[in-house]
């Protein structure tokens, strides 16, 4: 039985390893070449870079100054961590509004949330892009407010979940004391919500700082760009591509992600699991 359970133990780490290694390569690939001269990427993609196709940091130098890519990365950083802290703040309000108060009105609103999970944006984003122009929303300001109509759907979902599983005499014991409704919510309520909080910024940062349709239909192109639309505007006339740069770019893009990933990866589990907790 301990030999049958090491076989598998060992089987399941190999499989693991390789599917690691699937989804890495990619990655890697990419960084090498972005050391390379952009006439060597084409020609030898998967070689390392040596003292002929070496060029240094040359191609971050260009993407970042010819394709002013700190810009980007500087409108990217605003739109993600705005919209996040928003999403945060408004839809963990509104899921403990309508896990405490029973009626219609709060049925209706969870149910809208969750309906909005599964309307695709294809069907709303010519309709989203007139409406965001008639009403000035074509900034990092008003996008702001975009996100936060895309993103609460599922952040609810998770945040009432979670509020389920919060005895009410906690809220009870606190408003005894004096404490108003906001106040029992920004003193004893969001505490406690920490993992979910956690878990939900952690899944609409990454949605977010990757994302690059909304942002392509939504704001004004010759004033702000995100990364993804800076990387896609590297194209050049007749087709031509500075791959250098664009690998450059990437990596940019990818690496502080990755990261922000990988630091905050186990509150992930922690807080789905709360958020499936069943009142």
């Amino acid at each position: 039985m301990k030999k049958e359970r090491s076989a598998l133990s060992t089987a399941g780490t190999g499989i693991f390893t390789i599917v690691g290694i699937v989804y890495i390569l990619p990655i890697l690939i990419v960084l090498m070449n972005s050391f390379k001269k952009k006439v060597y990427i084409n020609k030898q993609p998967f070689q390392l870079p040596d003292g002929k196709t070496m060029a240094g940091l040359e191609n971050y130098m260009t993407a970042i100054d010819k394709y002013n890519l700190l810009s980007a990365v500087g409108w990217t950083v605003f739109i993600t961590v705005g919209s996040v802290l928003v999403i945060l703040v408004c839809t963990s309000m509104c899921a403990w509004y309508i896990t405490r108060v029973k009626s219609k009105f709060t049925k209706l609103l969870y149910l809208l949330c969750v309906f909005s999970m599964v309307v695709p944006f294809q069907m709303v984003m010519f309709t989203l892009s007139l409406v965001a122009d008639r009403t000035g929303l074509r900034t990092p300001w008003g996008i702001i407010i975009i996100y936060l109509g895309f993103g609460a759907g599922l952040a609810v979902f998770m945040f009432c979940g979670f509020v389920k599983s919060i005895p009410i005499e906690i809220e009870e014991a606190a408003m005894i004391d004096g404490c108003t409704p906001i106040r029992t919510f920004f003193s004893v309520v969001l505490p406690i919500m920490k993992p979910t909080y956690i878990s939900v910024g952690i899944l609409e940062t990454m949605w977010i700082w990757n994302d690059f349709l909304l942002p392509y239909l939504v704001l004004d192109l010759n004033k702000y760009k995100t990364i993804s639309i800076a990387i896609q505007y590297m194209k050049g006339s007749y087709g031509r591509v500075d791959m250098g740069a664009v690998m450059a770019a990437l990596i940019l893009a990818v690496i502080p992600v990755i990261i922000f990933y990988l630091s905050c990866q186990k509150h992930i589990i922690k807080g789905v699991a709360a958020g499936a907790v069943k009142g």
